[in-house]
């Protein structure tokens, strides 16, 4: 039996069930939570919280971040930060200057690559034109703009702050204050007002979006997750036959203006895919610190991978963020998951992978999901070779089907 020293190893487990065989690791990327928002929207069942108390405690809420994160640093002591992703709530809501010690704090800690990419969530309703030219000076190269739609009554319904007129001065802001690369997040099958959102309504969001000239667009469906208002309440929406002739359309209409799909709802120019997010479909390693961030770590030393979450009461996790009751949780990763997981996220990008991906991202050998792959091929659910491993158009298509072949017995 192999005996962990981390702090967060208190256990020991038999080799058999979690031991791999890192002979590298995967790339590393922070998350960082912040969970402030100036309206909690219906459909949102993120860790977010309206923005009761003003001002804002930023101070208290950088201070207890550092703190989070040098607690989790002695679990990647001498790896570099590939991408930094700064999501929320709207952590736009923060001043400059507490993002401008955010991350001068977080460099003189983490090892940043000089090309690594920062990317910032922001929501129309609270742009300005002063912030996003200060963001761009931090050092933030990548925005990610909340649209969710163009039309004034599906984001009325959607619950959303901000109208048309902000989501198109937010998107030309960017271009105006230097940031090349940015995301506009799209929905469709939108609940509307007299009727659910038609065909052409969803393809004129899409086309207002492209005309901005964003290098990335993000294309999701609305779901009625649990613990929402929308589930509590659910709106009327289109049918699953009009939901699958929208998405095709949406899809064929960013095709043709060279918008490749390379995930289930990500679409970019060449070469402006996430890179972020990337490596988190690509089972790569990725600190979180704020309130309730999650993070997935793999050890080389001790060949072990283990997903922790921090508390997601903002309240509780400032007070607790400089000792271990900052950890909502500890989840040491099976063989058996970590396959299992690497599928999940990897069969999502429409070109697939390297097969060796597999075994430098998970430390076990393809055999251990060999049969499954076999599955999947004979139902046409995958292309299967040497070098690659995609879904299909078909694949895609039934993508919870094709997962389903992965799960453990």
């Amino acid at each position: 039996m192999a005996q962990c020293h981390n702090a967060l190893f208190t256990k020991r487990y038999p080799p058999s069930n979690l031991m791999f065989n890192f002979t590298a690791l995967p790339p590393l990327s922070l998350y960082i939570h912040i969970p402030w928002c100036v309206r909690k929207c219906p459909y949102c069942d993120f860790n977010s919280h309206e923005a009761r108390q003003q001002p804002l405690p930023e101070a208290d809420y950088i201070t207890a971040l550092i703190a989070d994160l040098e607690q989790d640093l002695p679990a990647v002591w001498g790896r570099s930060i590939d991408s930094i992703f700064i999501g929320g709530g709207t952590p736009s809501l923060f001043s400059p200057a507490s993002i401008d010690r955010l991350l001068s704090e977080v460099r003189a800690r983490l090892p940043c690559k000089p090309t690594a990419e920062i990317t910032m969530e922001a929501n129309p309703g609270t742009w300005e034109y002063g912030k996003f030219r200060e963001f761009r000076a931090l050092g933030v190269n990548r925005l990610s703009l909340g649209i969710q739609s163009f039309d004034a009554d599906m984001l009325k319904r959607l619950g959303r702050i901000h109208g048309p007129h902000e989501a198109f001065s937010a998107a030309e802001t960017a271009h105006a204050v230097g940031f090349d690369n940015f995301n506009l997040d799209l929905m469709y099958g939108l609940p509307g007002k007299s009727q659910a959102q038609t065909q052409l309504q969803a393809l004129s969001d899409i086309d207002h979006a492209i005309a901005l000239k964003p290098t990335h667009i993000s294309l999701y469906q609305l779901t009625l997750e649990p613990n929402t208002a929308f589930y509590a309440n659910p709106p009327p929406l289109p049918g699953d036959d009009i939901l699958w002739e929208m998405q095709e359309q949406c899809q064929a209409r960013l095709a043709a203006h060279h918008y490749g799909q390379y995930e289930v709802s990500a679409y970019a120019q060449p070469g402006r895919e996430s890179r972020h997010n990337l490596n988190y479909w690509r089972f790569g390693d990725y600190l979180g610190i704020g309130a309730g961030a999650h993070a997935k770590i793999s050890d080389a030393q001790h060949q072990t991978i283990t997903r922790t979450w921090k508390v997601k009461n903002p309240r509780d996790y400032m007070a607790k963020a400089a000792s271990h009751g900052r950890l909502g949780g500890t989840q040491r990763v099976t063989r058996a998951d970590a396959g299992m997981e690497f599928m999940m996220n990897a069969l999502r990008l429409t070109q697939g992978f390297p097969t060796t991906l597999f075994a430098e991202h998970t430390g076990l050998p393809i055999s251990t999901v060999t049969a499954a792959l076999t599955k999947a091929e004979q139902q046409k659910l995958i292309i299967w070779d040497i070098h690659t491993i995609r879904p299909t158009e078909l694949g895609q298509r039934f993508l919870n089907d094709l997962i389903a072949l992965f799960l453990p017995n």
